[in-house]
């Protein structure tokens, strides 16, 4: 006999928080009653559900927080602040990162209360007339709604996280660096700090395909990813792939100055060591242009001003010979290895 249509939802929800892992959800029994909150979480608590109580408003709110709690028995007729406002009030608080499933409990049980209840934010209205047998069973249905949207919110942070990472390489992918270098541009205008970029190429990298396979350039560029995210001086300063053999490196809070610096510190450590593959070491070098906010207007200070700038610099390094670096800065700076290009 098929199973039928409740009974396979079921199954697949259960499935769902059997793979997302979800522990049983903490409820927080709200009364005016000590007495009552007592006896009820000794019954809820038998049923298998870790709780804690509350009562008073304030007591719950708290709770919910510091306790994590996701599904919260409610008594509407509450001395302190009226229940219907305390749900209204948990809604807008928005204290946990999931959902927060409100059961209301109340001896108003007339239709029109119901409706009232549940447009002030609750997930479900029982009459304290309703055996415990039921409301057990309503916790259930809880939990299965809660297991469903952890899991719908965890697909989404990975589809989000997936969207925004390189799948190779593990790094943030192009759209990542666009939109975080706007965000790092906003923060750093109106307090006139100094940003700095650097784009680094992999000097060669069609030879180092031609000679062993697209599946060895596949493992040089995951072990370049990850020397240069090692080269990094701050956690701060973060790594994005933004072409085919391209990376980006952008350093908040960093003058030209301490960007060449970093920058040689990169291509020497490209160079330093070759890359580990299938077929062996793999010697890589890199060449690198940098560019900045420290000579530019507010105006002037955009994702497209400074990638234009940064290019410009790694085509006069490869130009130059390649395995060097370029400074959008001209002659000012003191810092000269044979190396480094400043370029006007």
């Amino acid at each position: 006999m098929p199973p039928s249509p409740l009974s396979l939802e079921d199954s697949l929800i259960t499935s769902l928080a059997v793979r997302q892992n979800v522990p049983t959800a903490k409820v927080l029994i709200v009364d005016r009653d000590p007495a009552f909150v007592k006896k009820l979480r000794s019954v809820v608590g038998e049923a298998g559900y870790p709780t804690v109580g509350a009562c008073t408003a304030t007591e719950a709110l708290a709770t919910i927080k510091t306790e994590g709690c996701q599904i919260v028995i409610l008594d509407r007729e509450m001395p302190e602040i009226d229940g219907l406002v305390l749900c209204a009030a948990i809604r807008a608080a928005r204290v946990l990162p999931g959902y927060v499933y409100i059961i209301l409990r109340s001896s108003q049980d007339s239709e029109k209360d119901m409706l009232i209840g549940l447009q002030a934010g609750a997930d479900d209205y029982v009459s304290k007339h309703t055996p415990v047998t039921q409301l057990i069973a309503r916790l259930m249905t809880a939990q299965r709604i809660l297991a469903l949207e952890h899991g719908l919110r965890t697909t989404l942070e990975e589809r989000t996280q997936w969207a925004l990472t390189d799948s190779l390489t593990g790094v943030r992918n192009r759209r990542c660096f666009d939109l975080e270098l706007r965000r790092e541009l906003k923060i750093a205008r109106p307090y006139g700090g100094d940003l700095s970029l650097i784009v680094i190429d992999v000097d060669y990298f069609k030879a180092v395909n031609d000679q062993h396979g697209h599946a060895v350039g596949d493992e040089v560029l995951e072990a370049i990813a990850r020397r240069l995210e090692g080269l990094l001086p701050r956690d701060t300063d973060w790594l994005a792939r933004v072409g085919g053999e391209e990376f980006a490196a952008v350093l908040p809070q960093t003058p030209l100055r301490g960007a060449m610096k970093v920058a040689e510190n990169i291509r020497a450590g490209v160079e330093a060591q070759p890359m580990a593959t299938q077929v062996g070491l793999v010697p890589i070098k890199v060449s690198l242009g940098v560019s900045g906010t420290q000579r530019l207007t507010s105006q002037e200070a955009s994702v497209e001003e400074l990638l234009r700038r940064a290019d410009a610099c790694l085509y006069a390094s490869k130009r130059d010979g390649r395995n060097r670096v370029t400074v959008d800065e001209g002659g000012s700076l003191g810092l000269t290895t044979p190396s480094v290009t400043r370029r006007a």
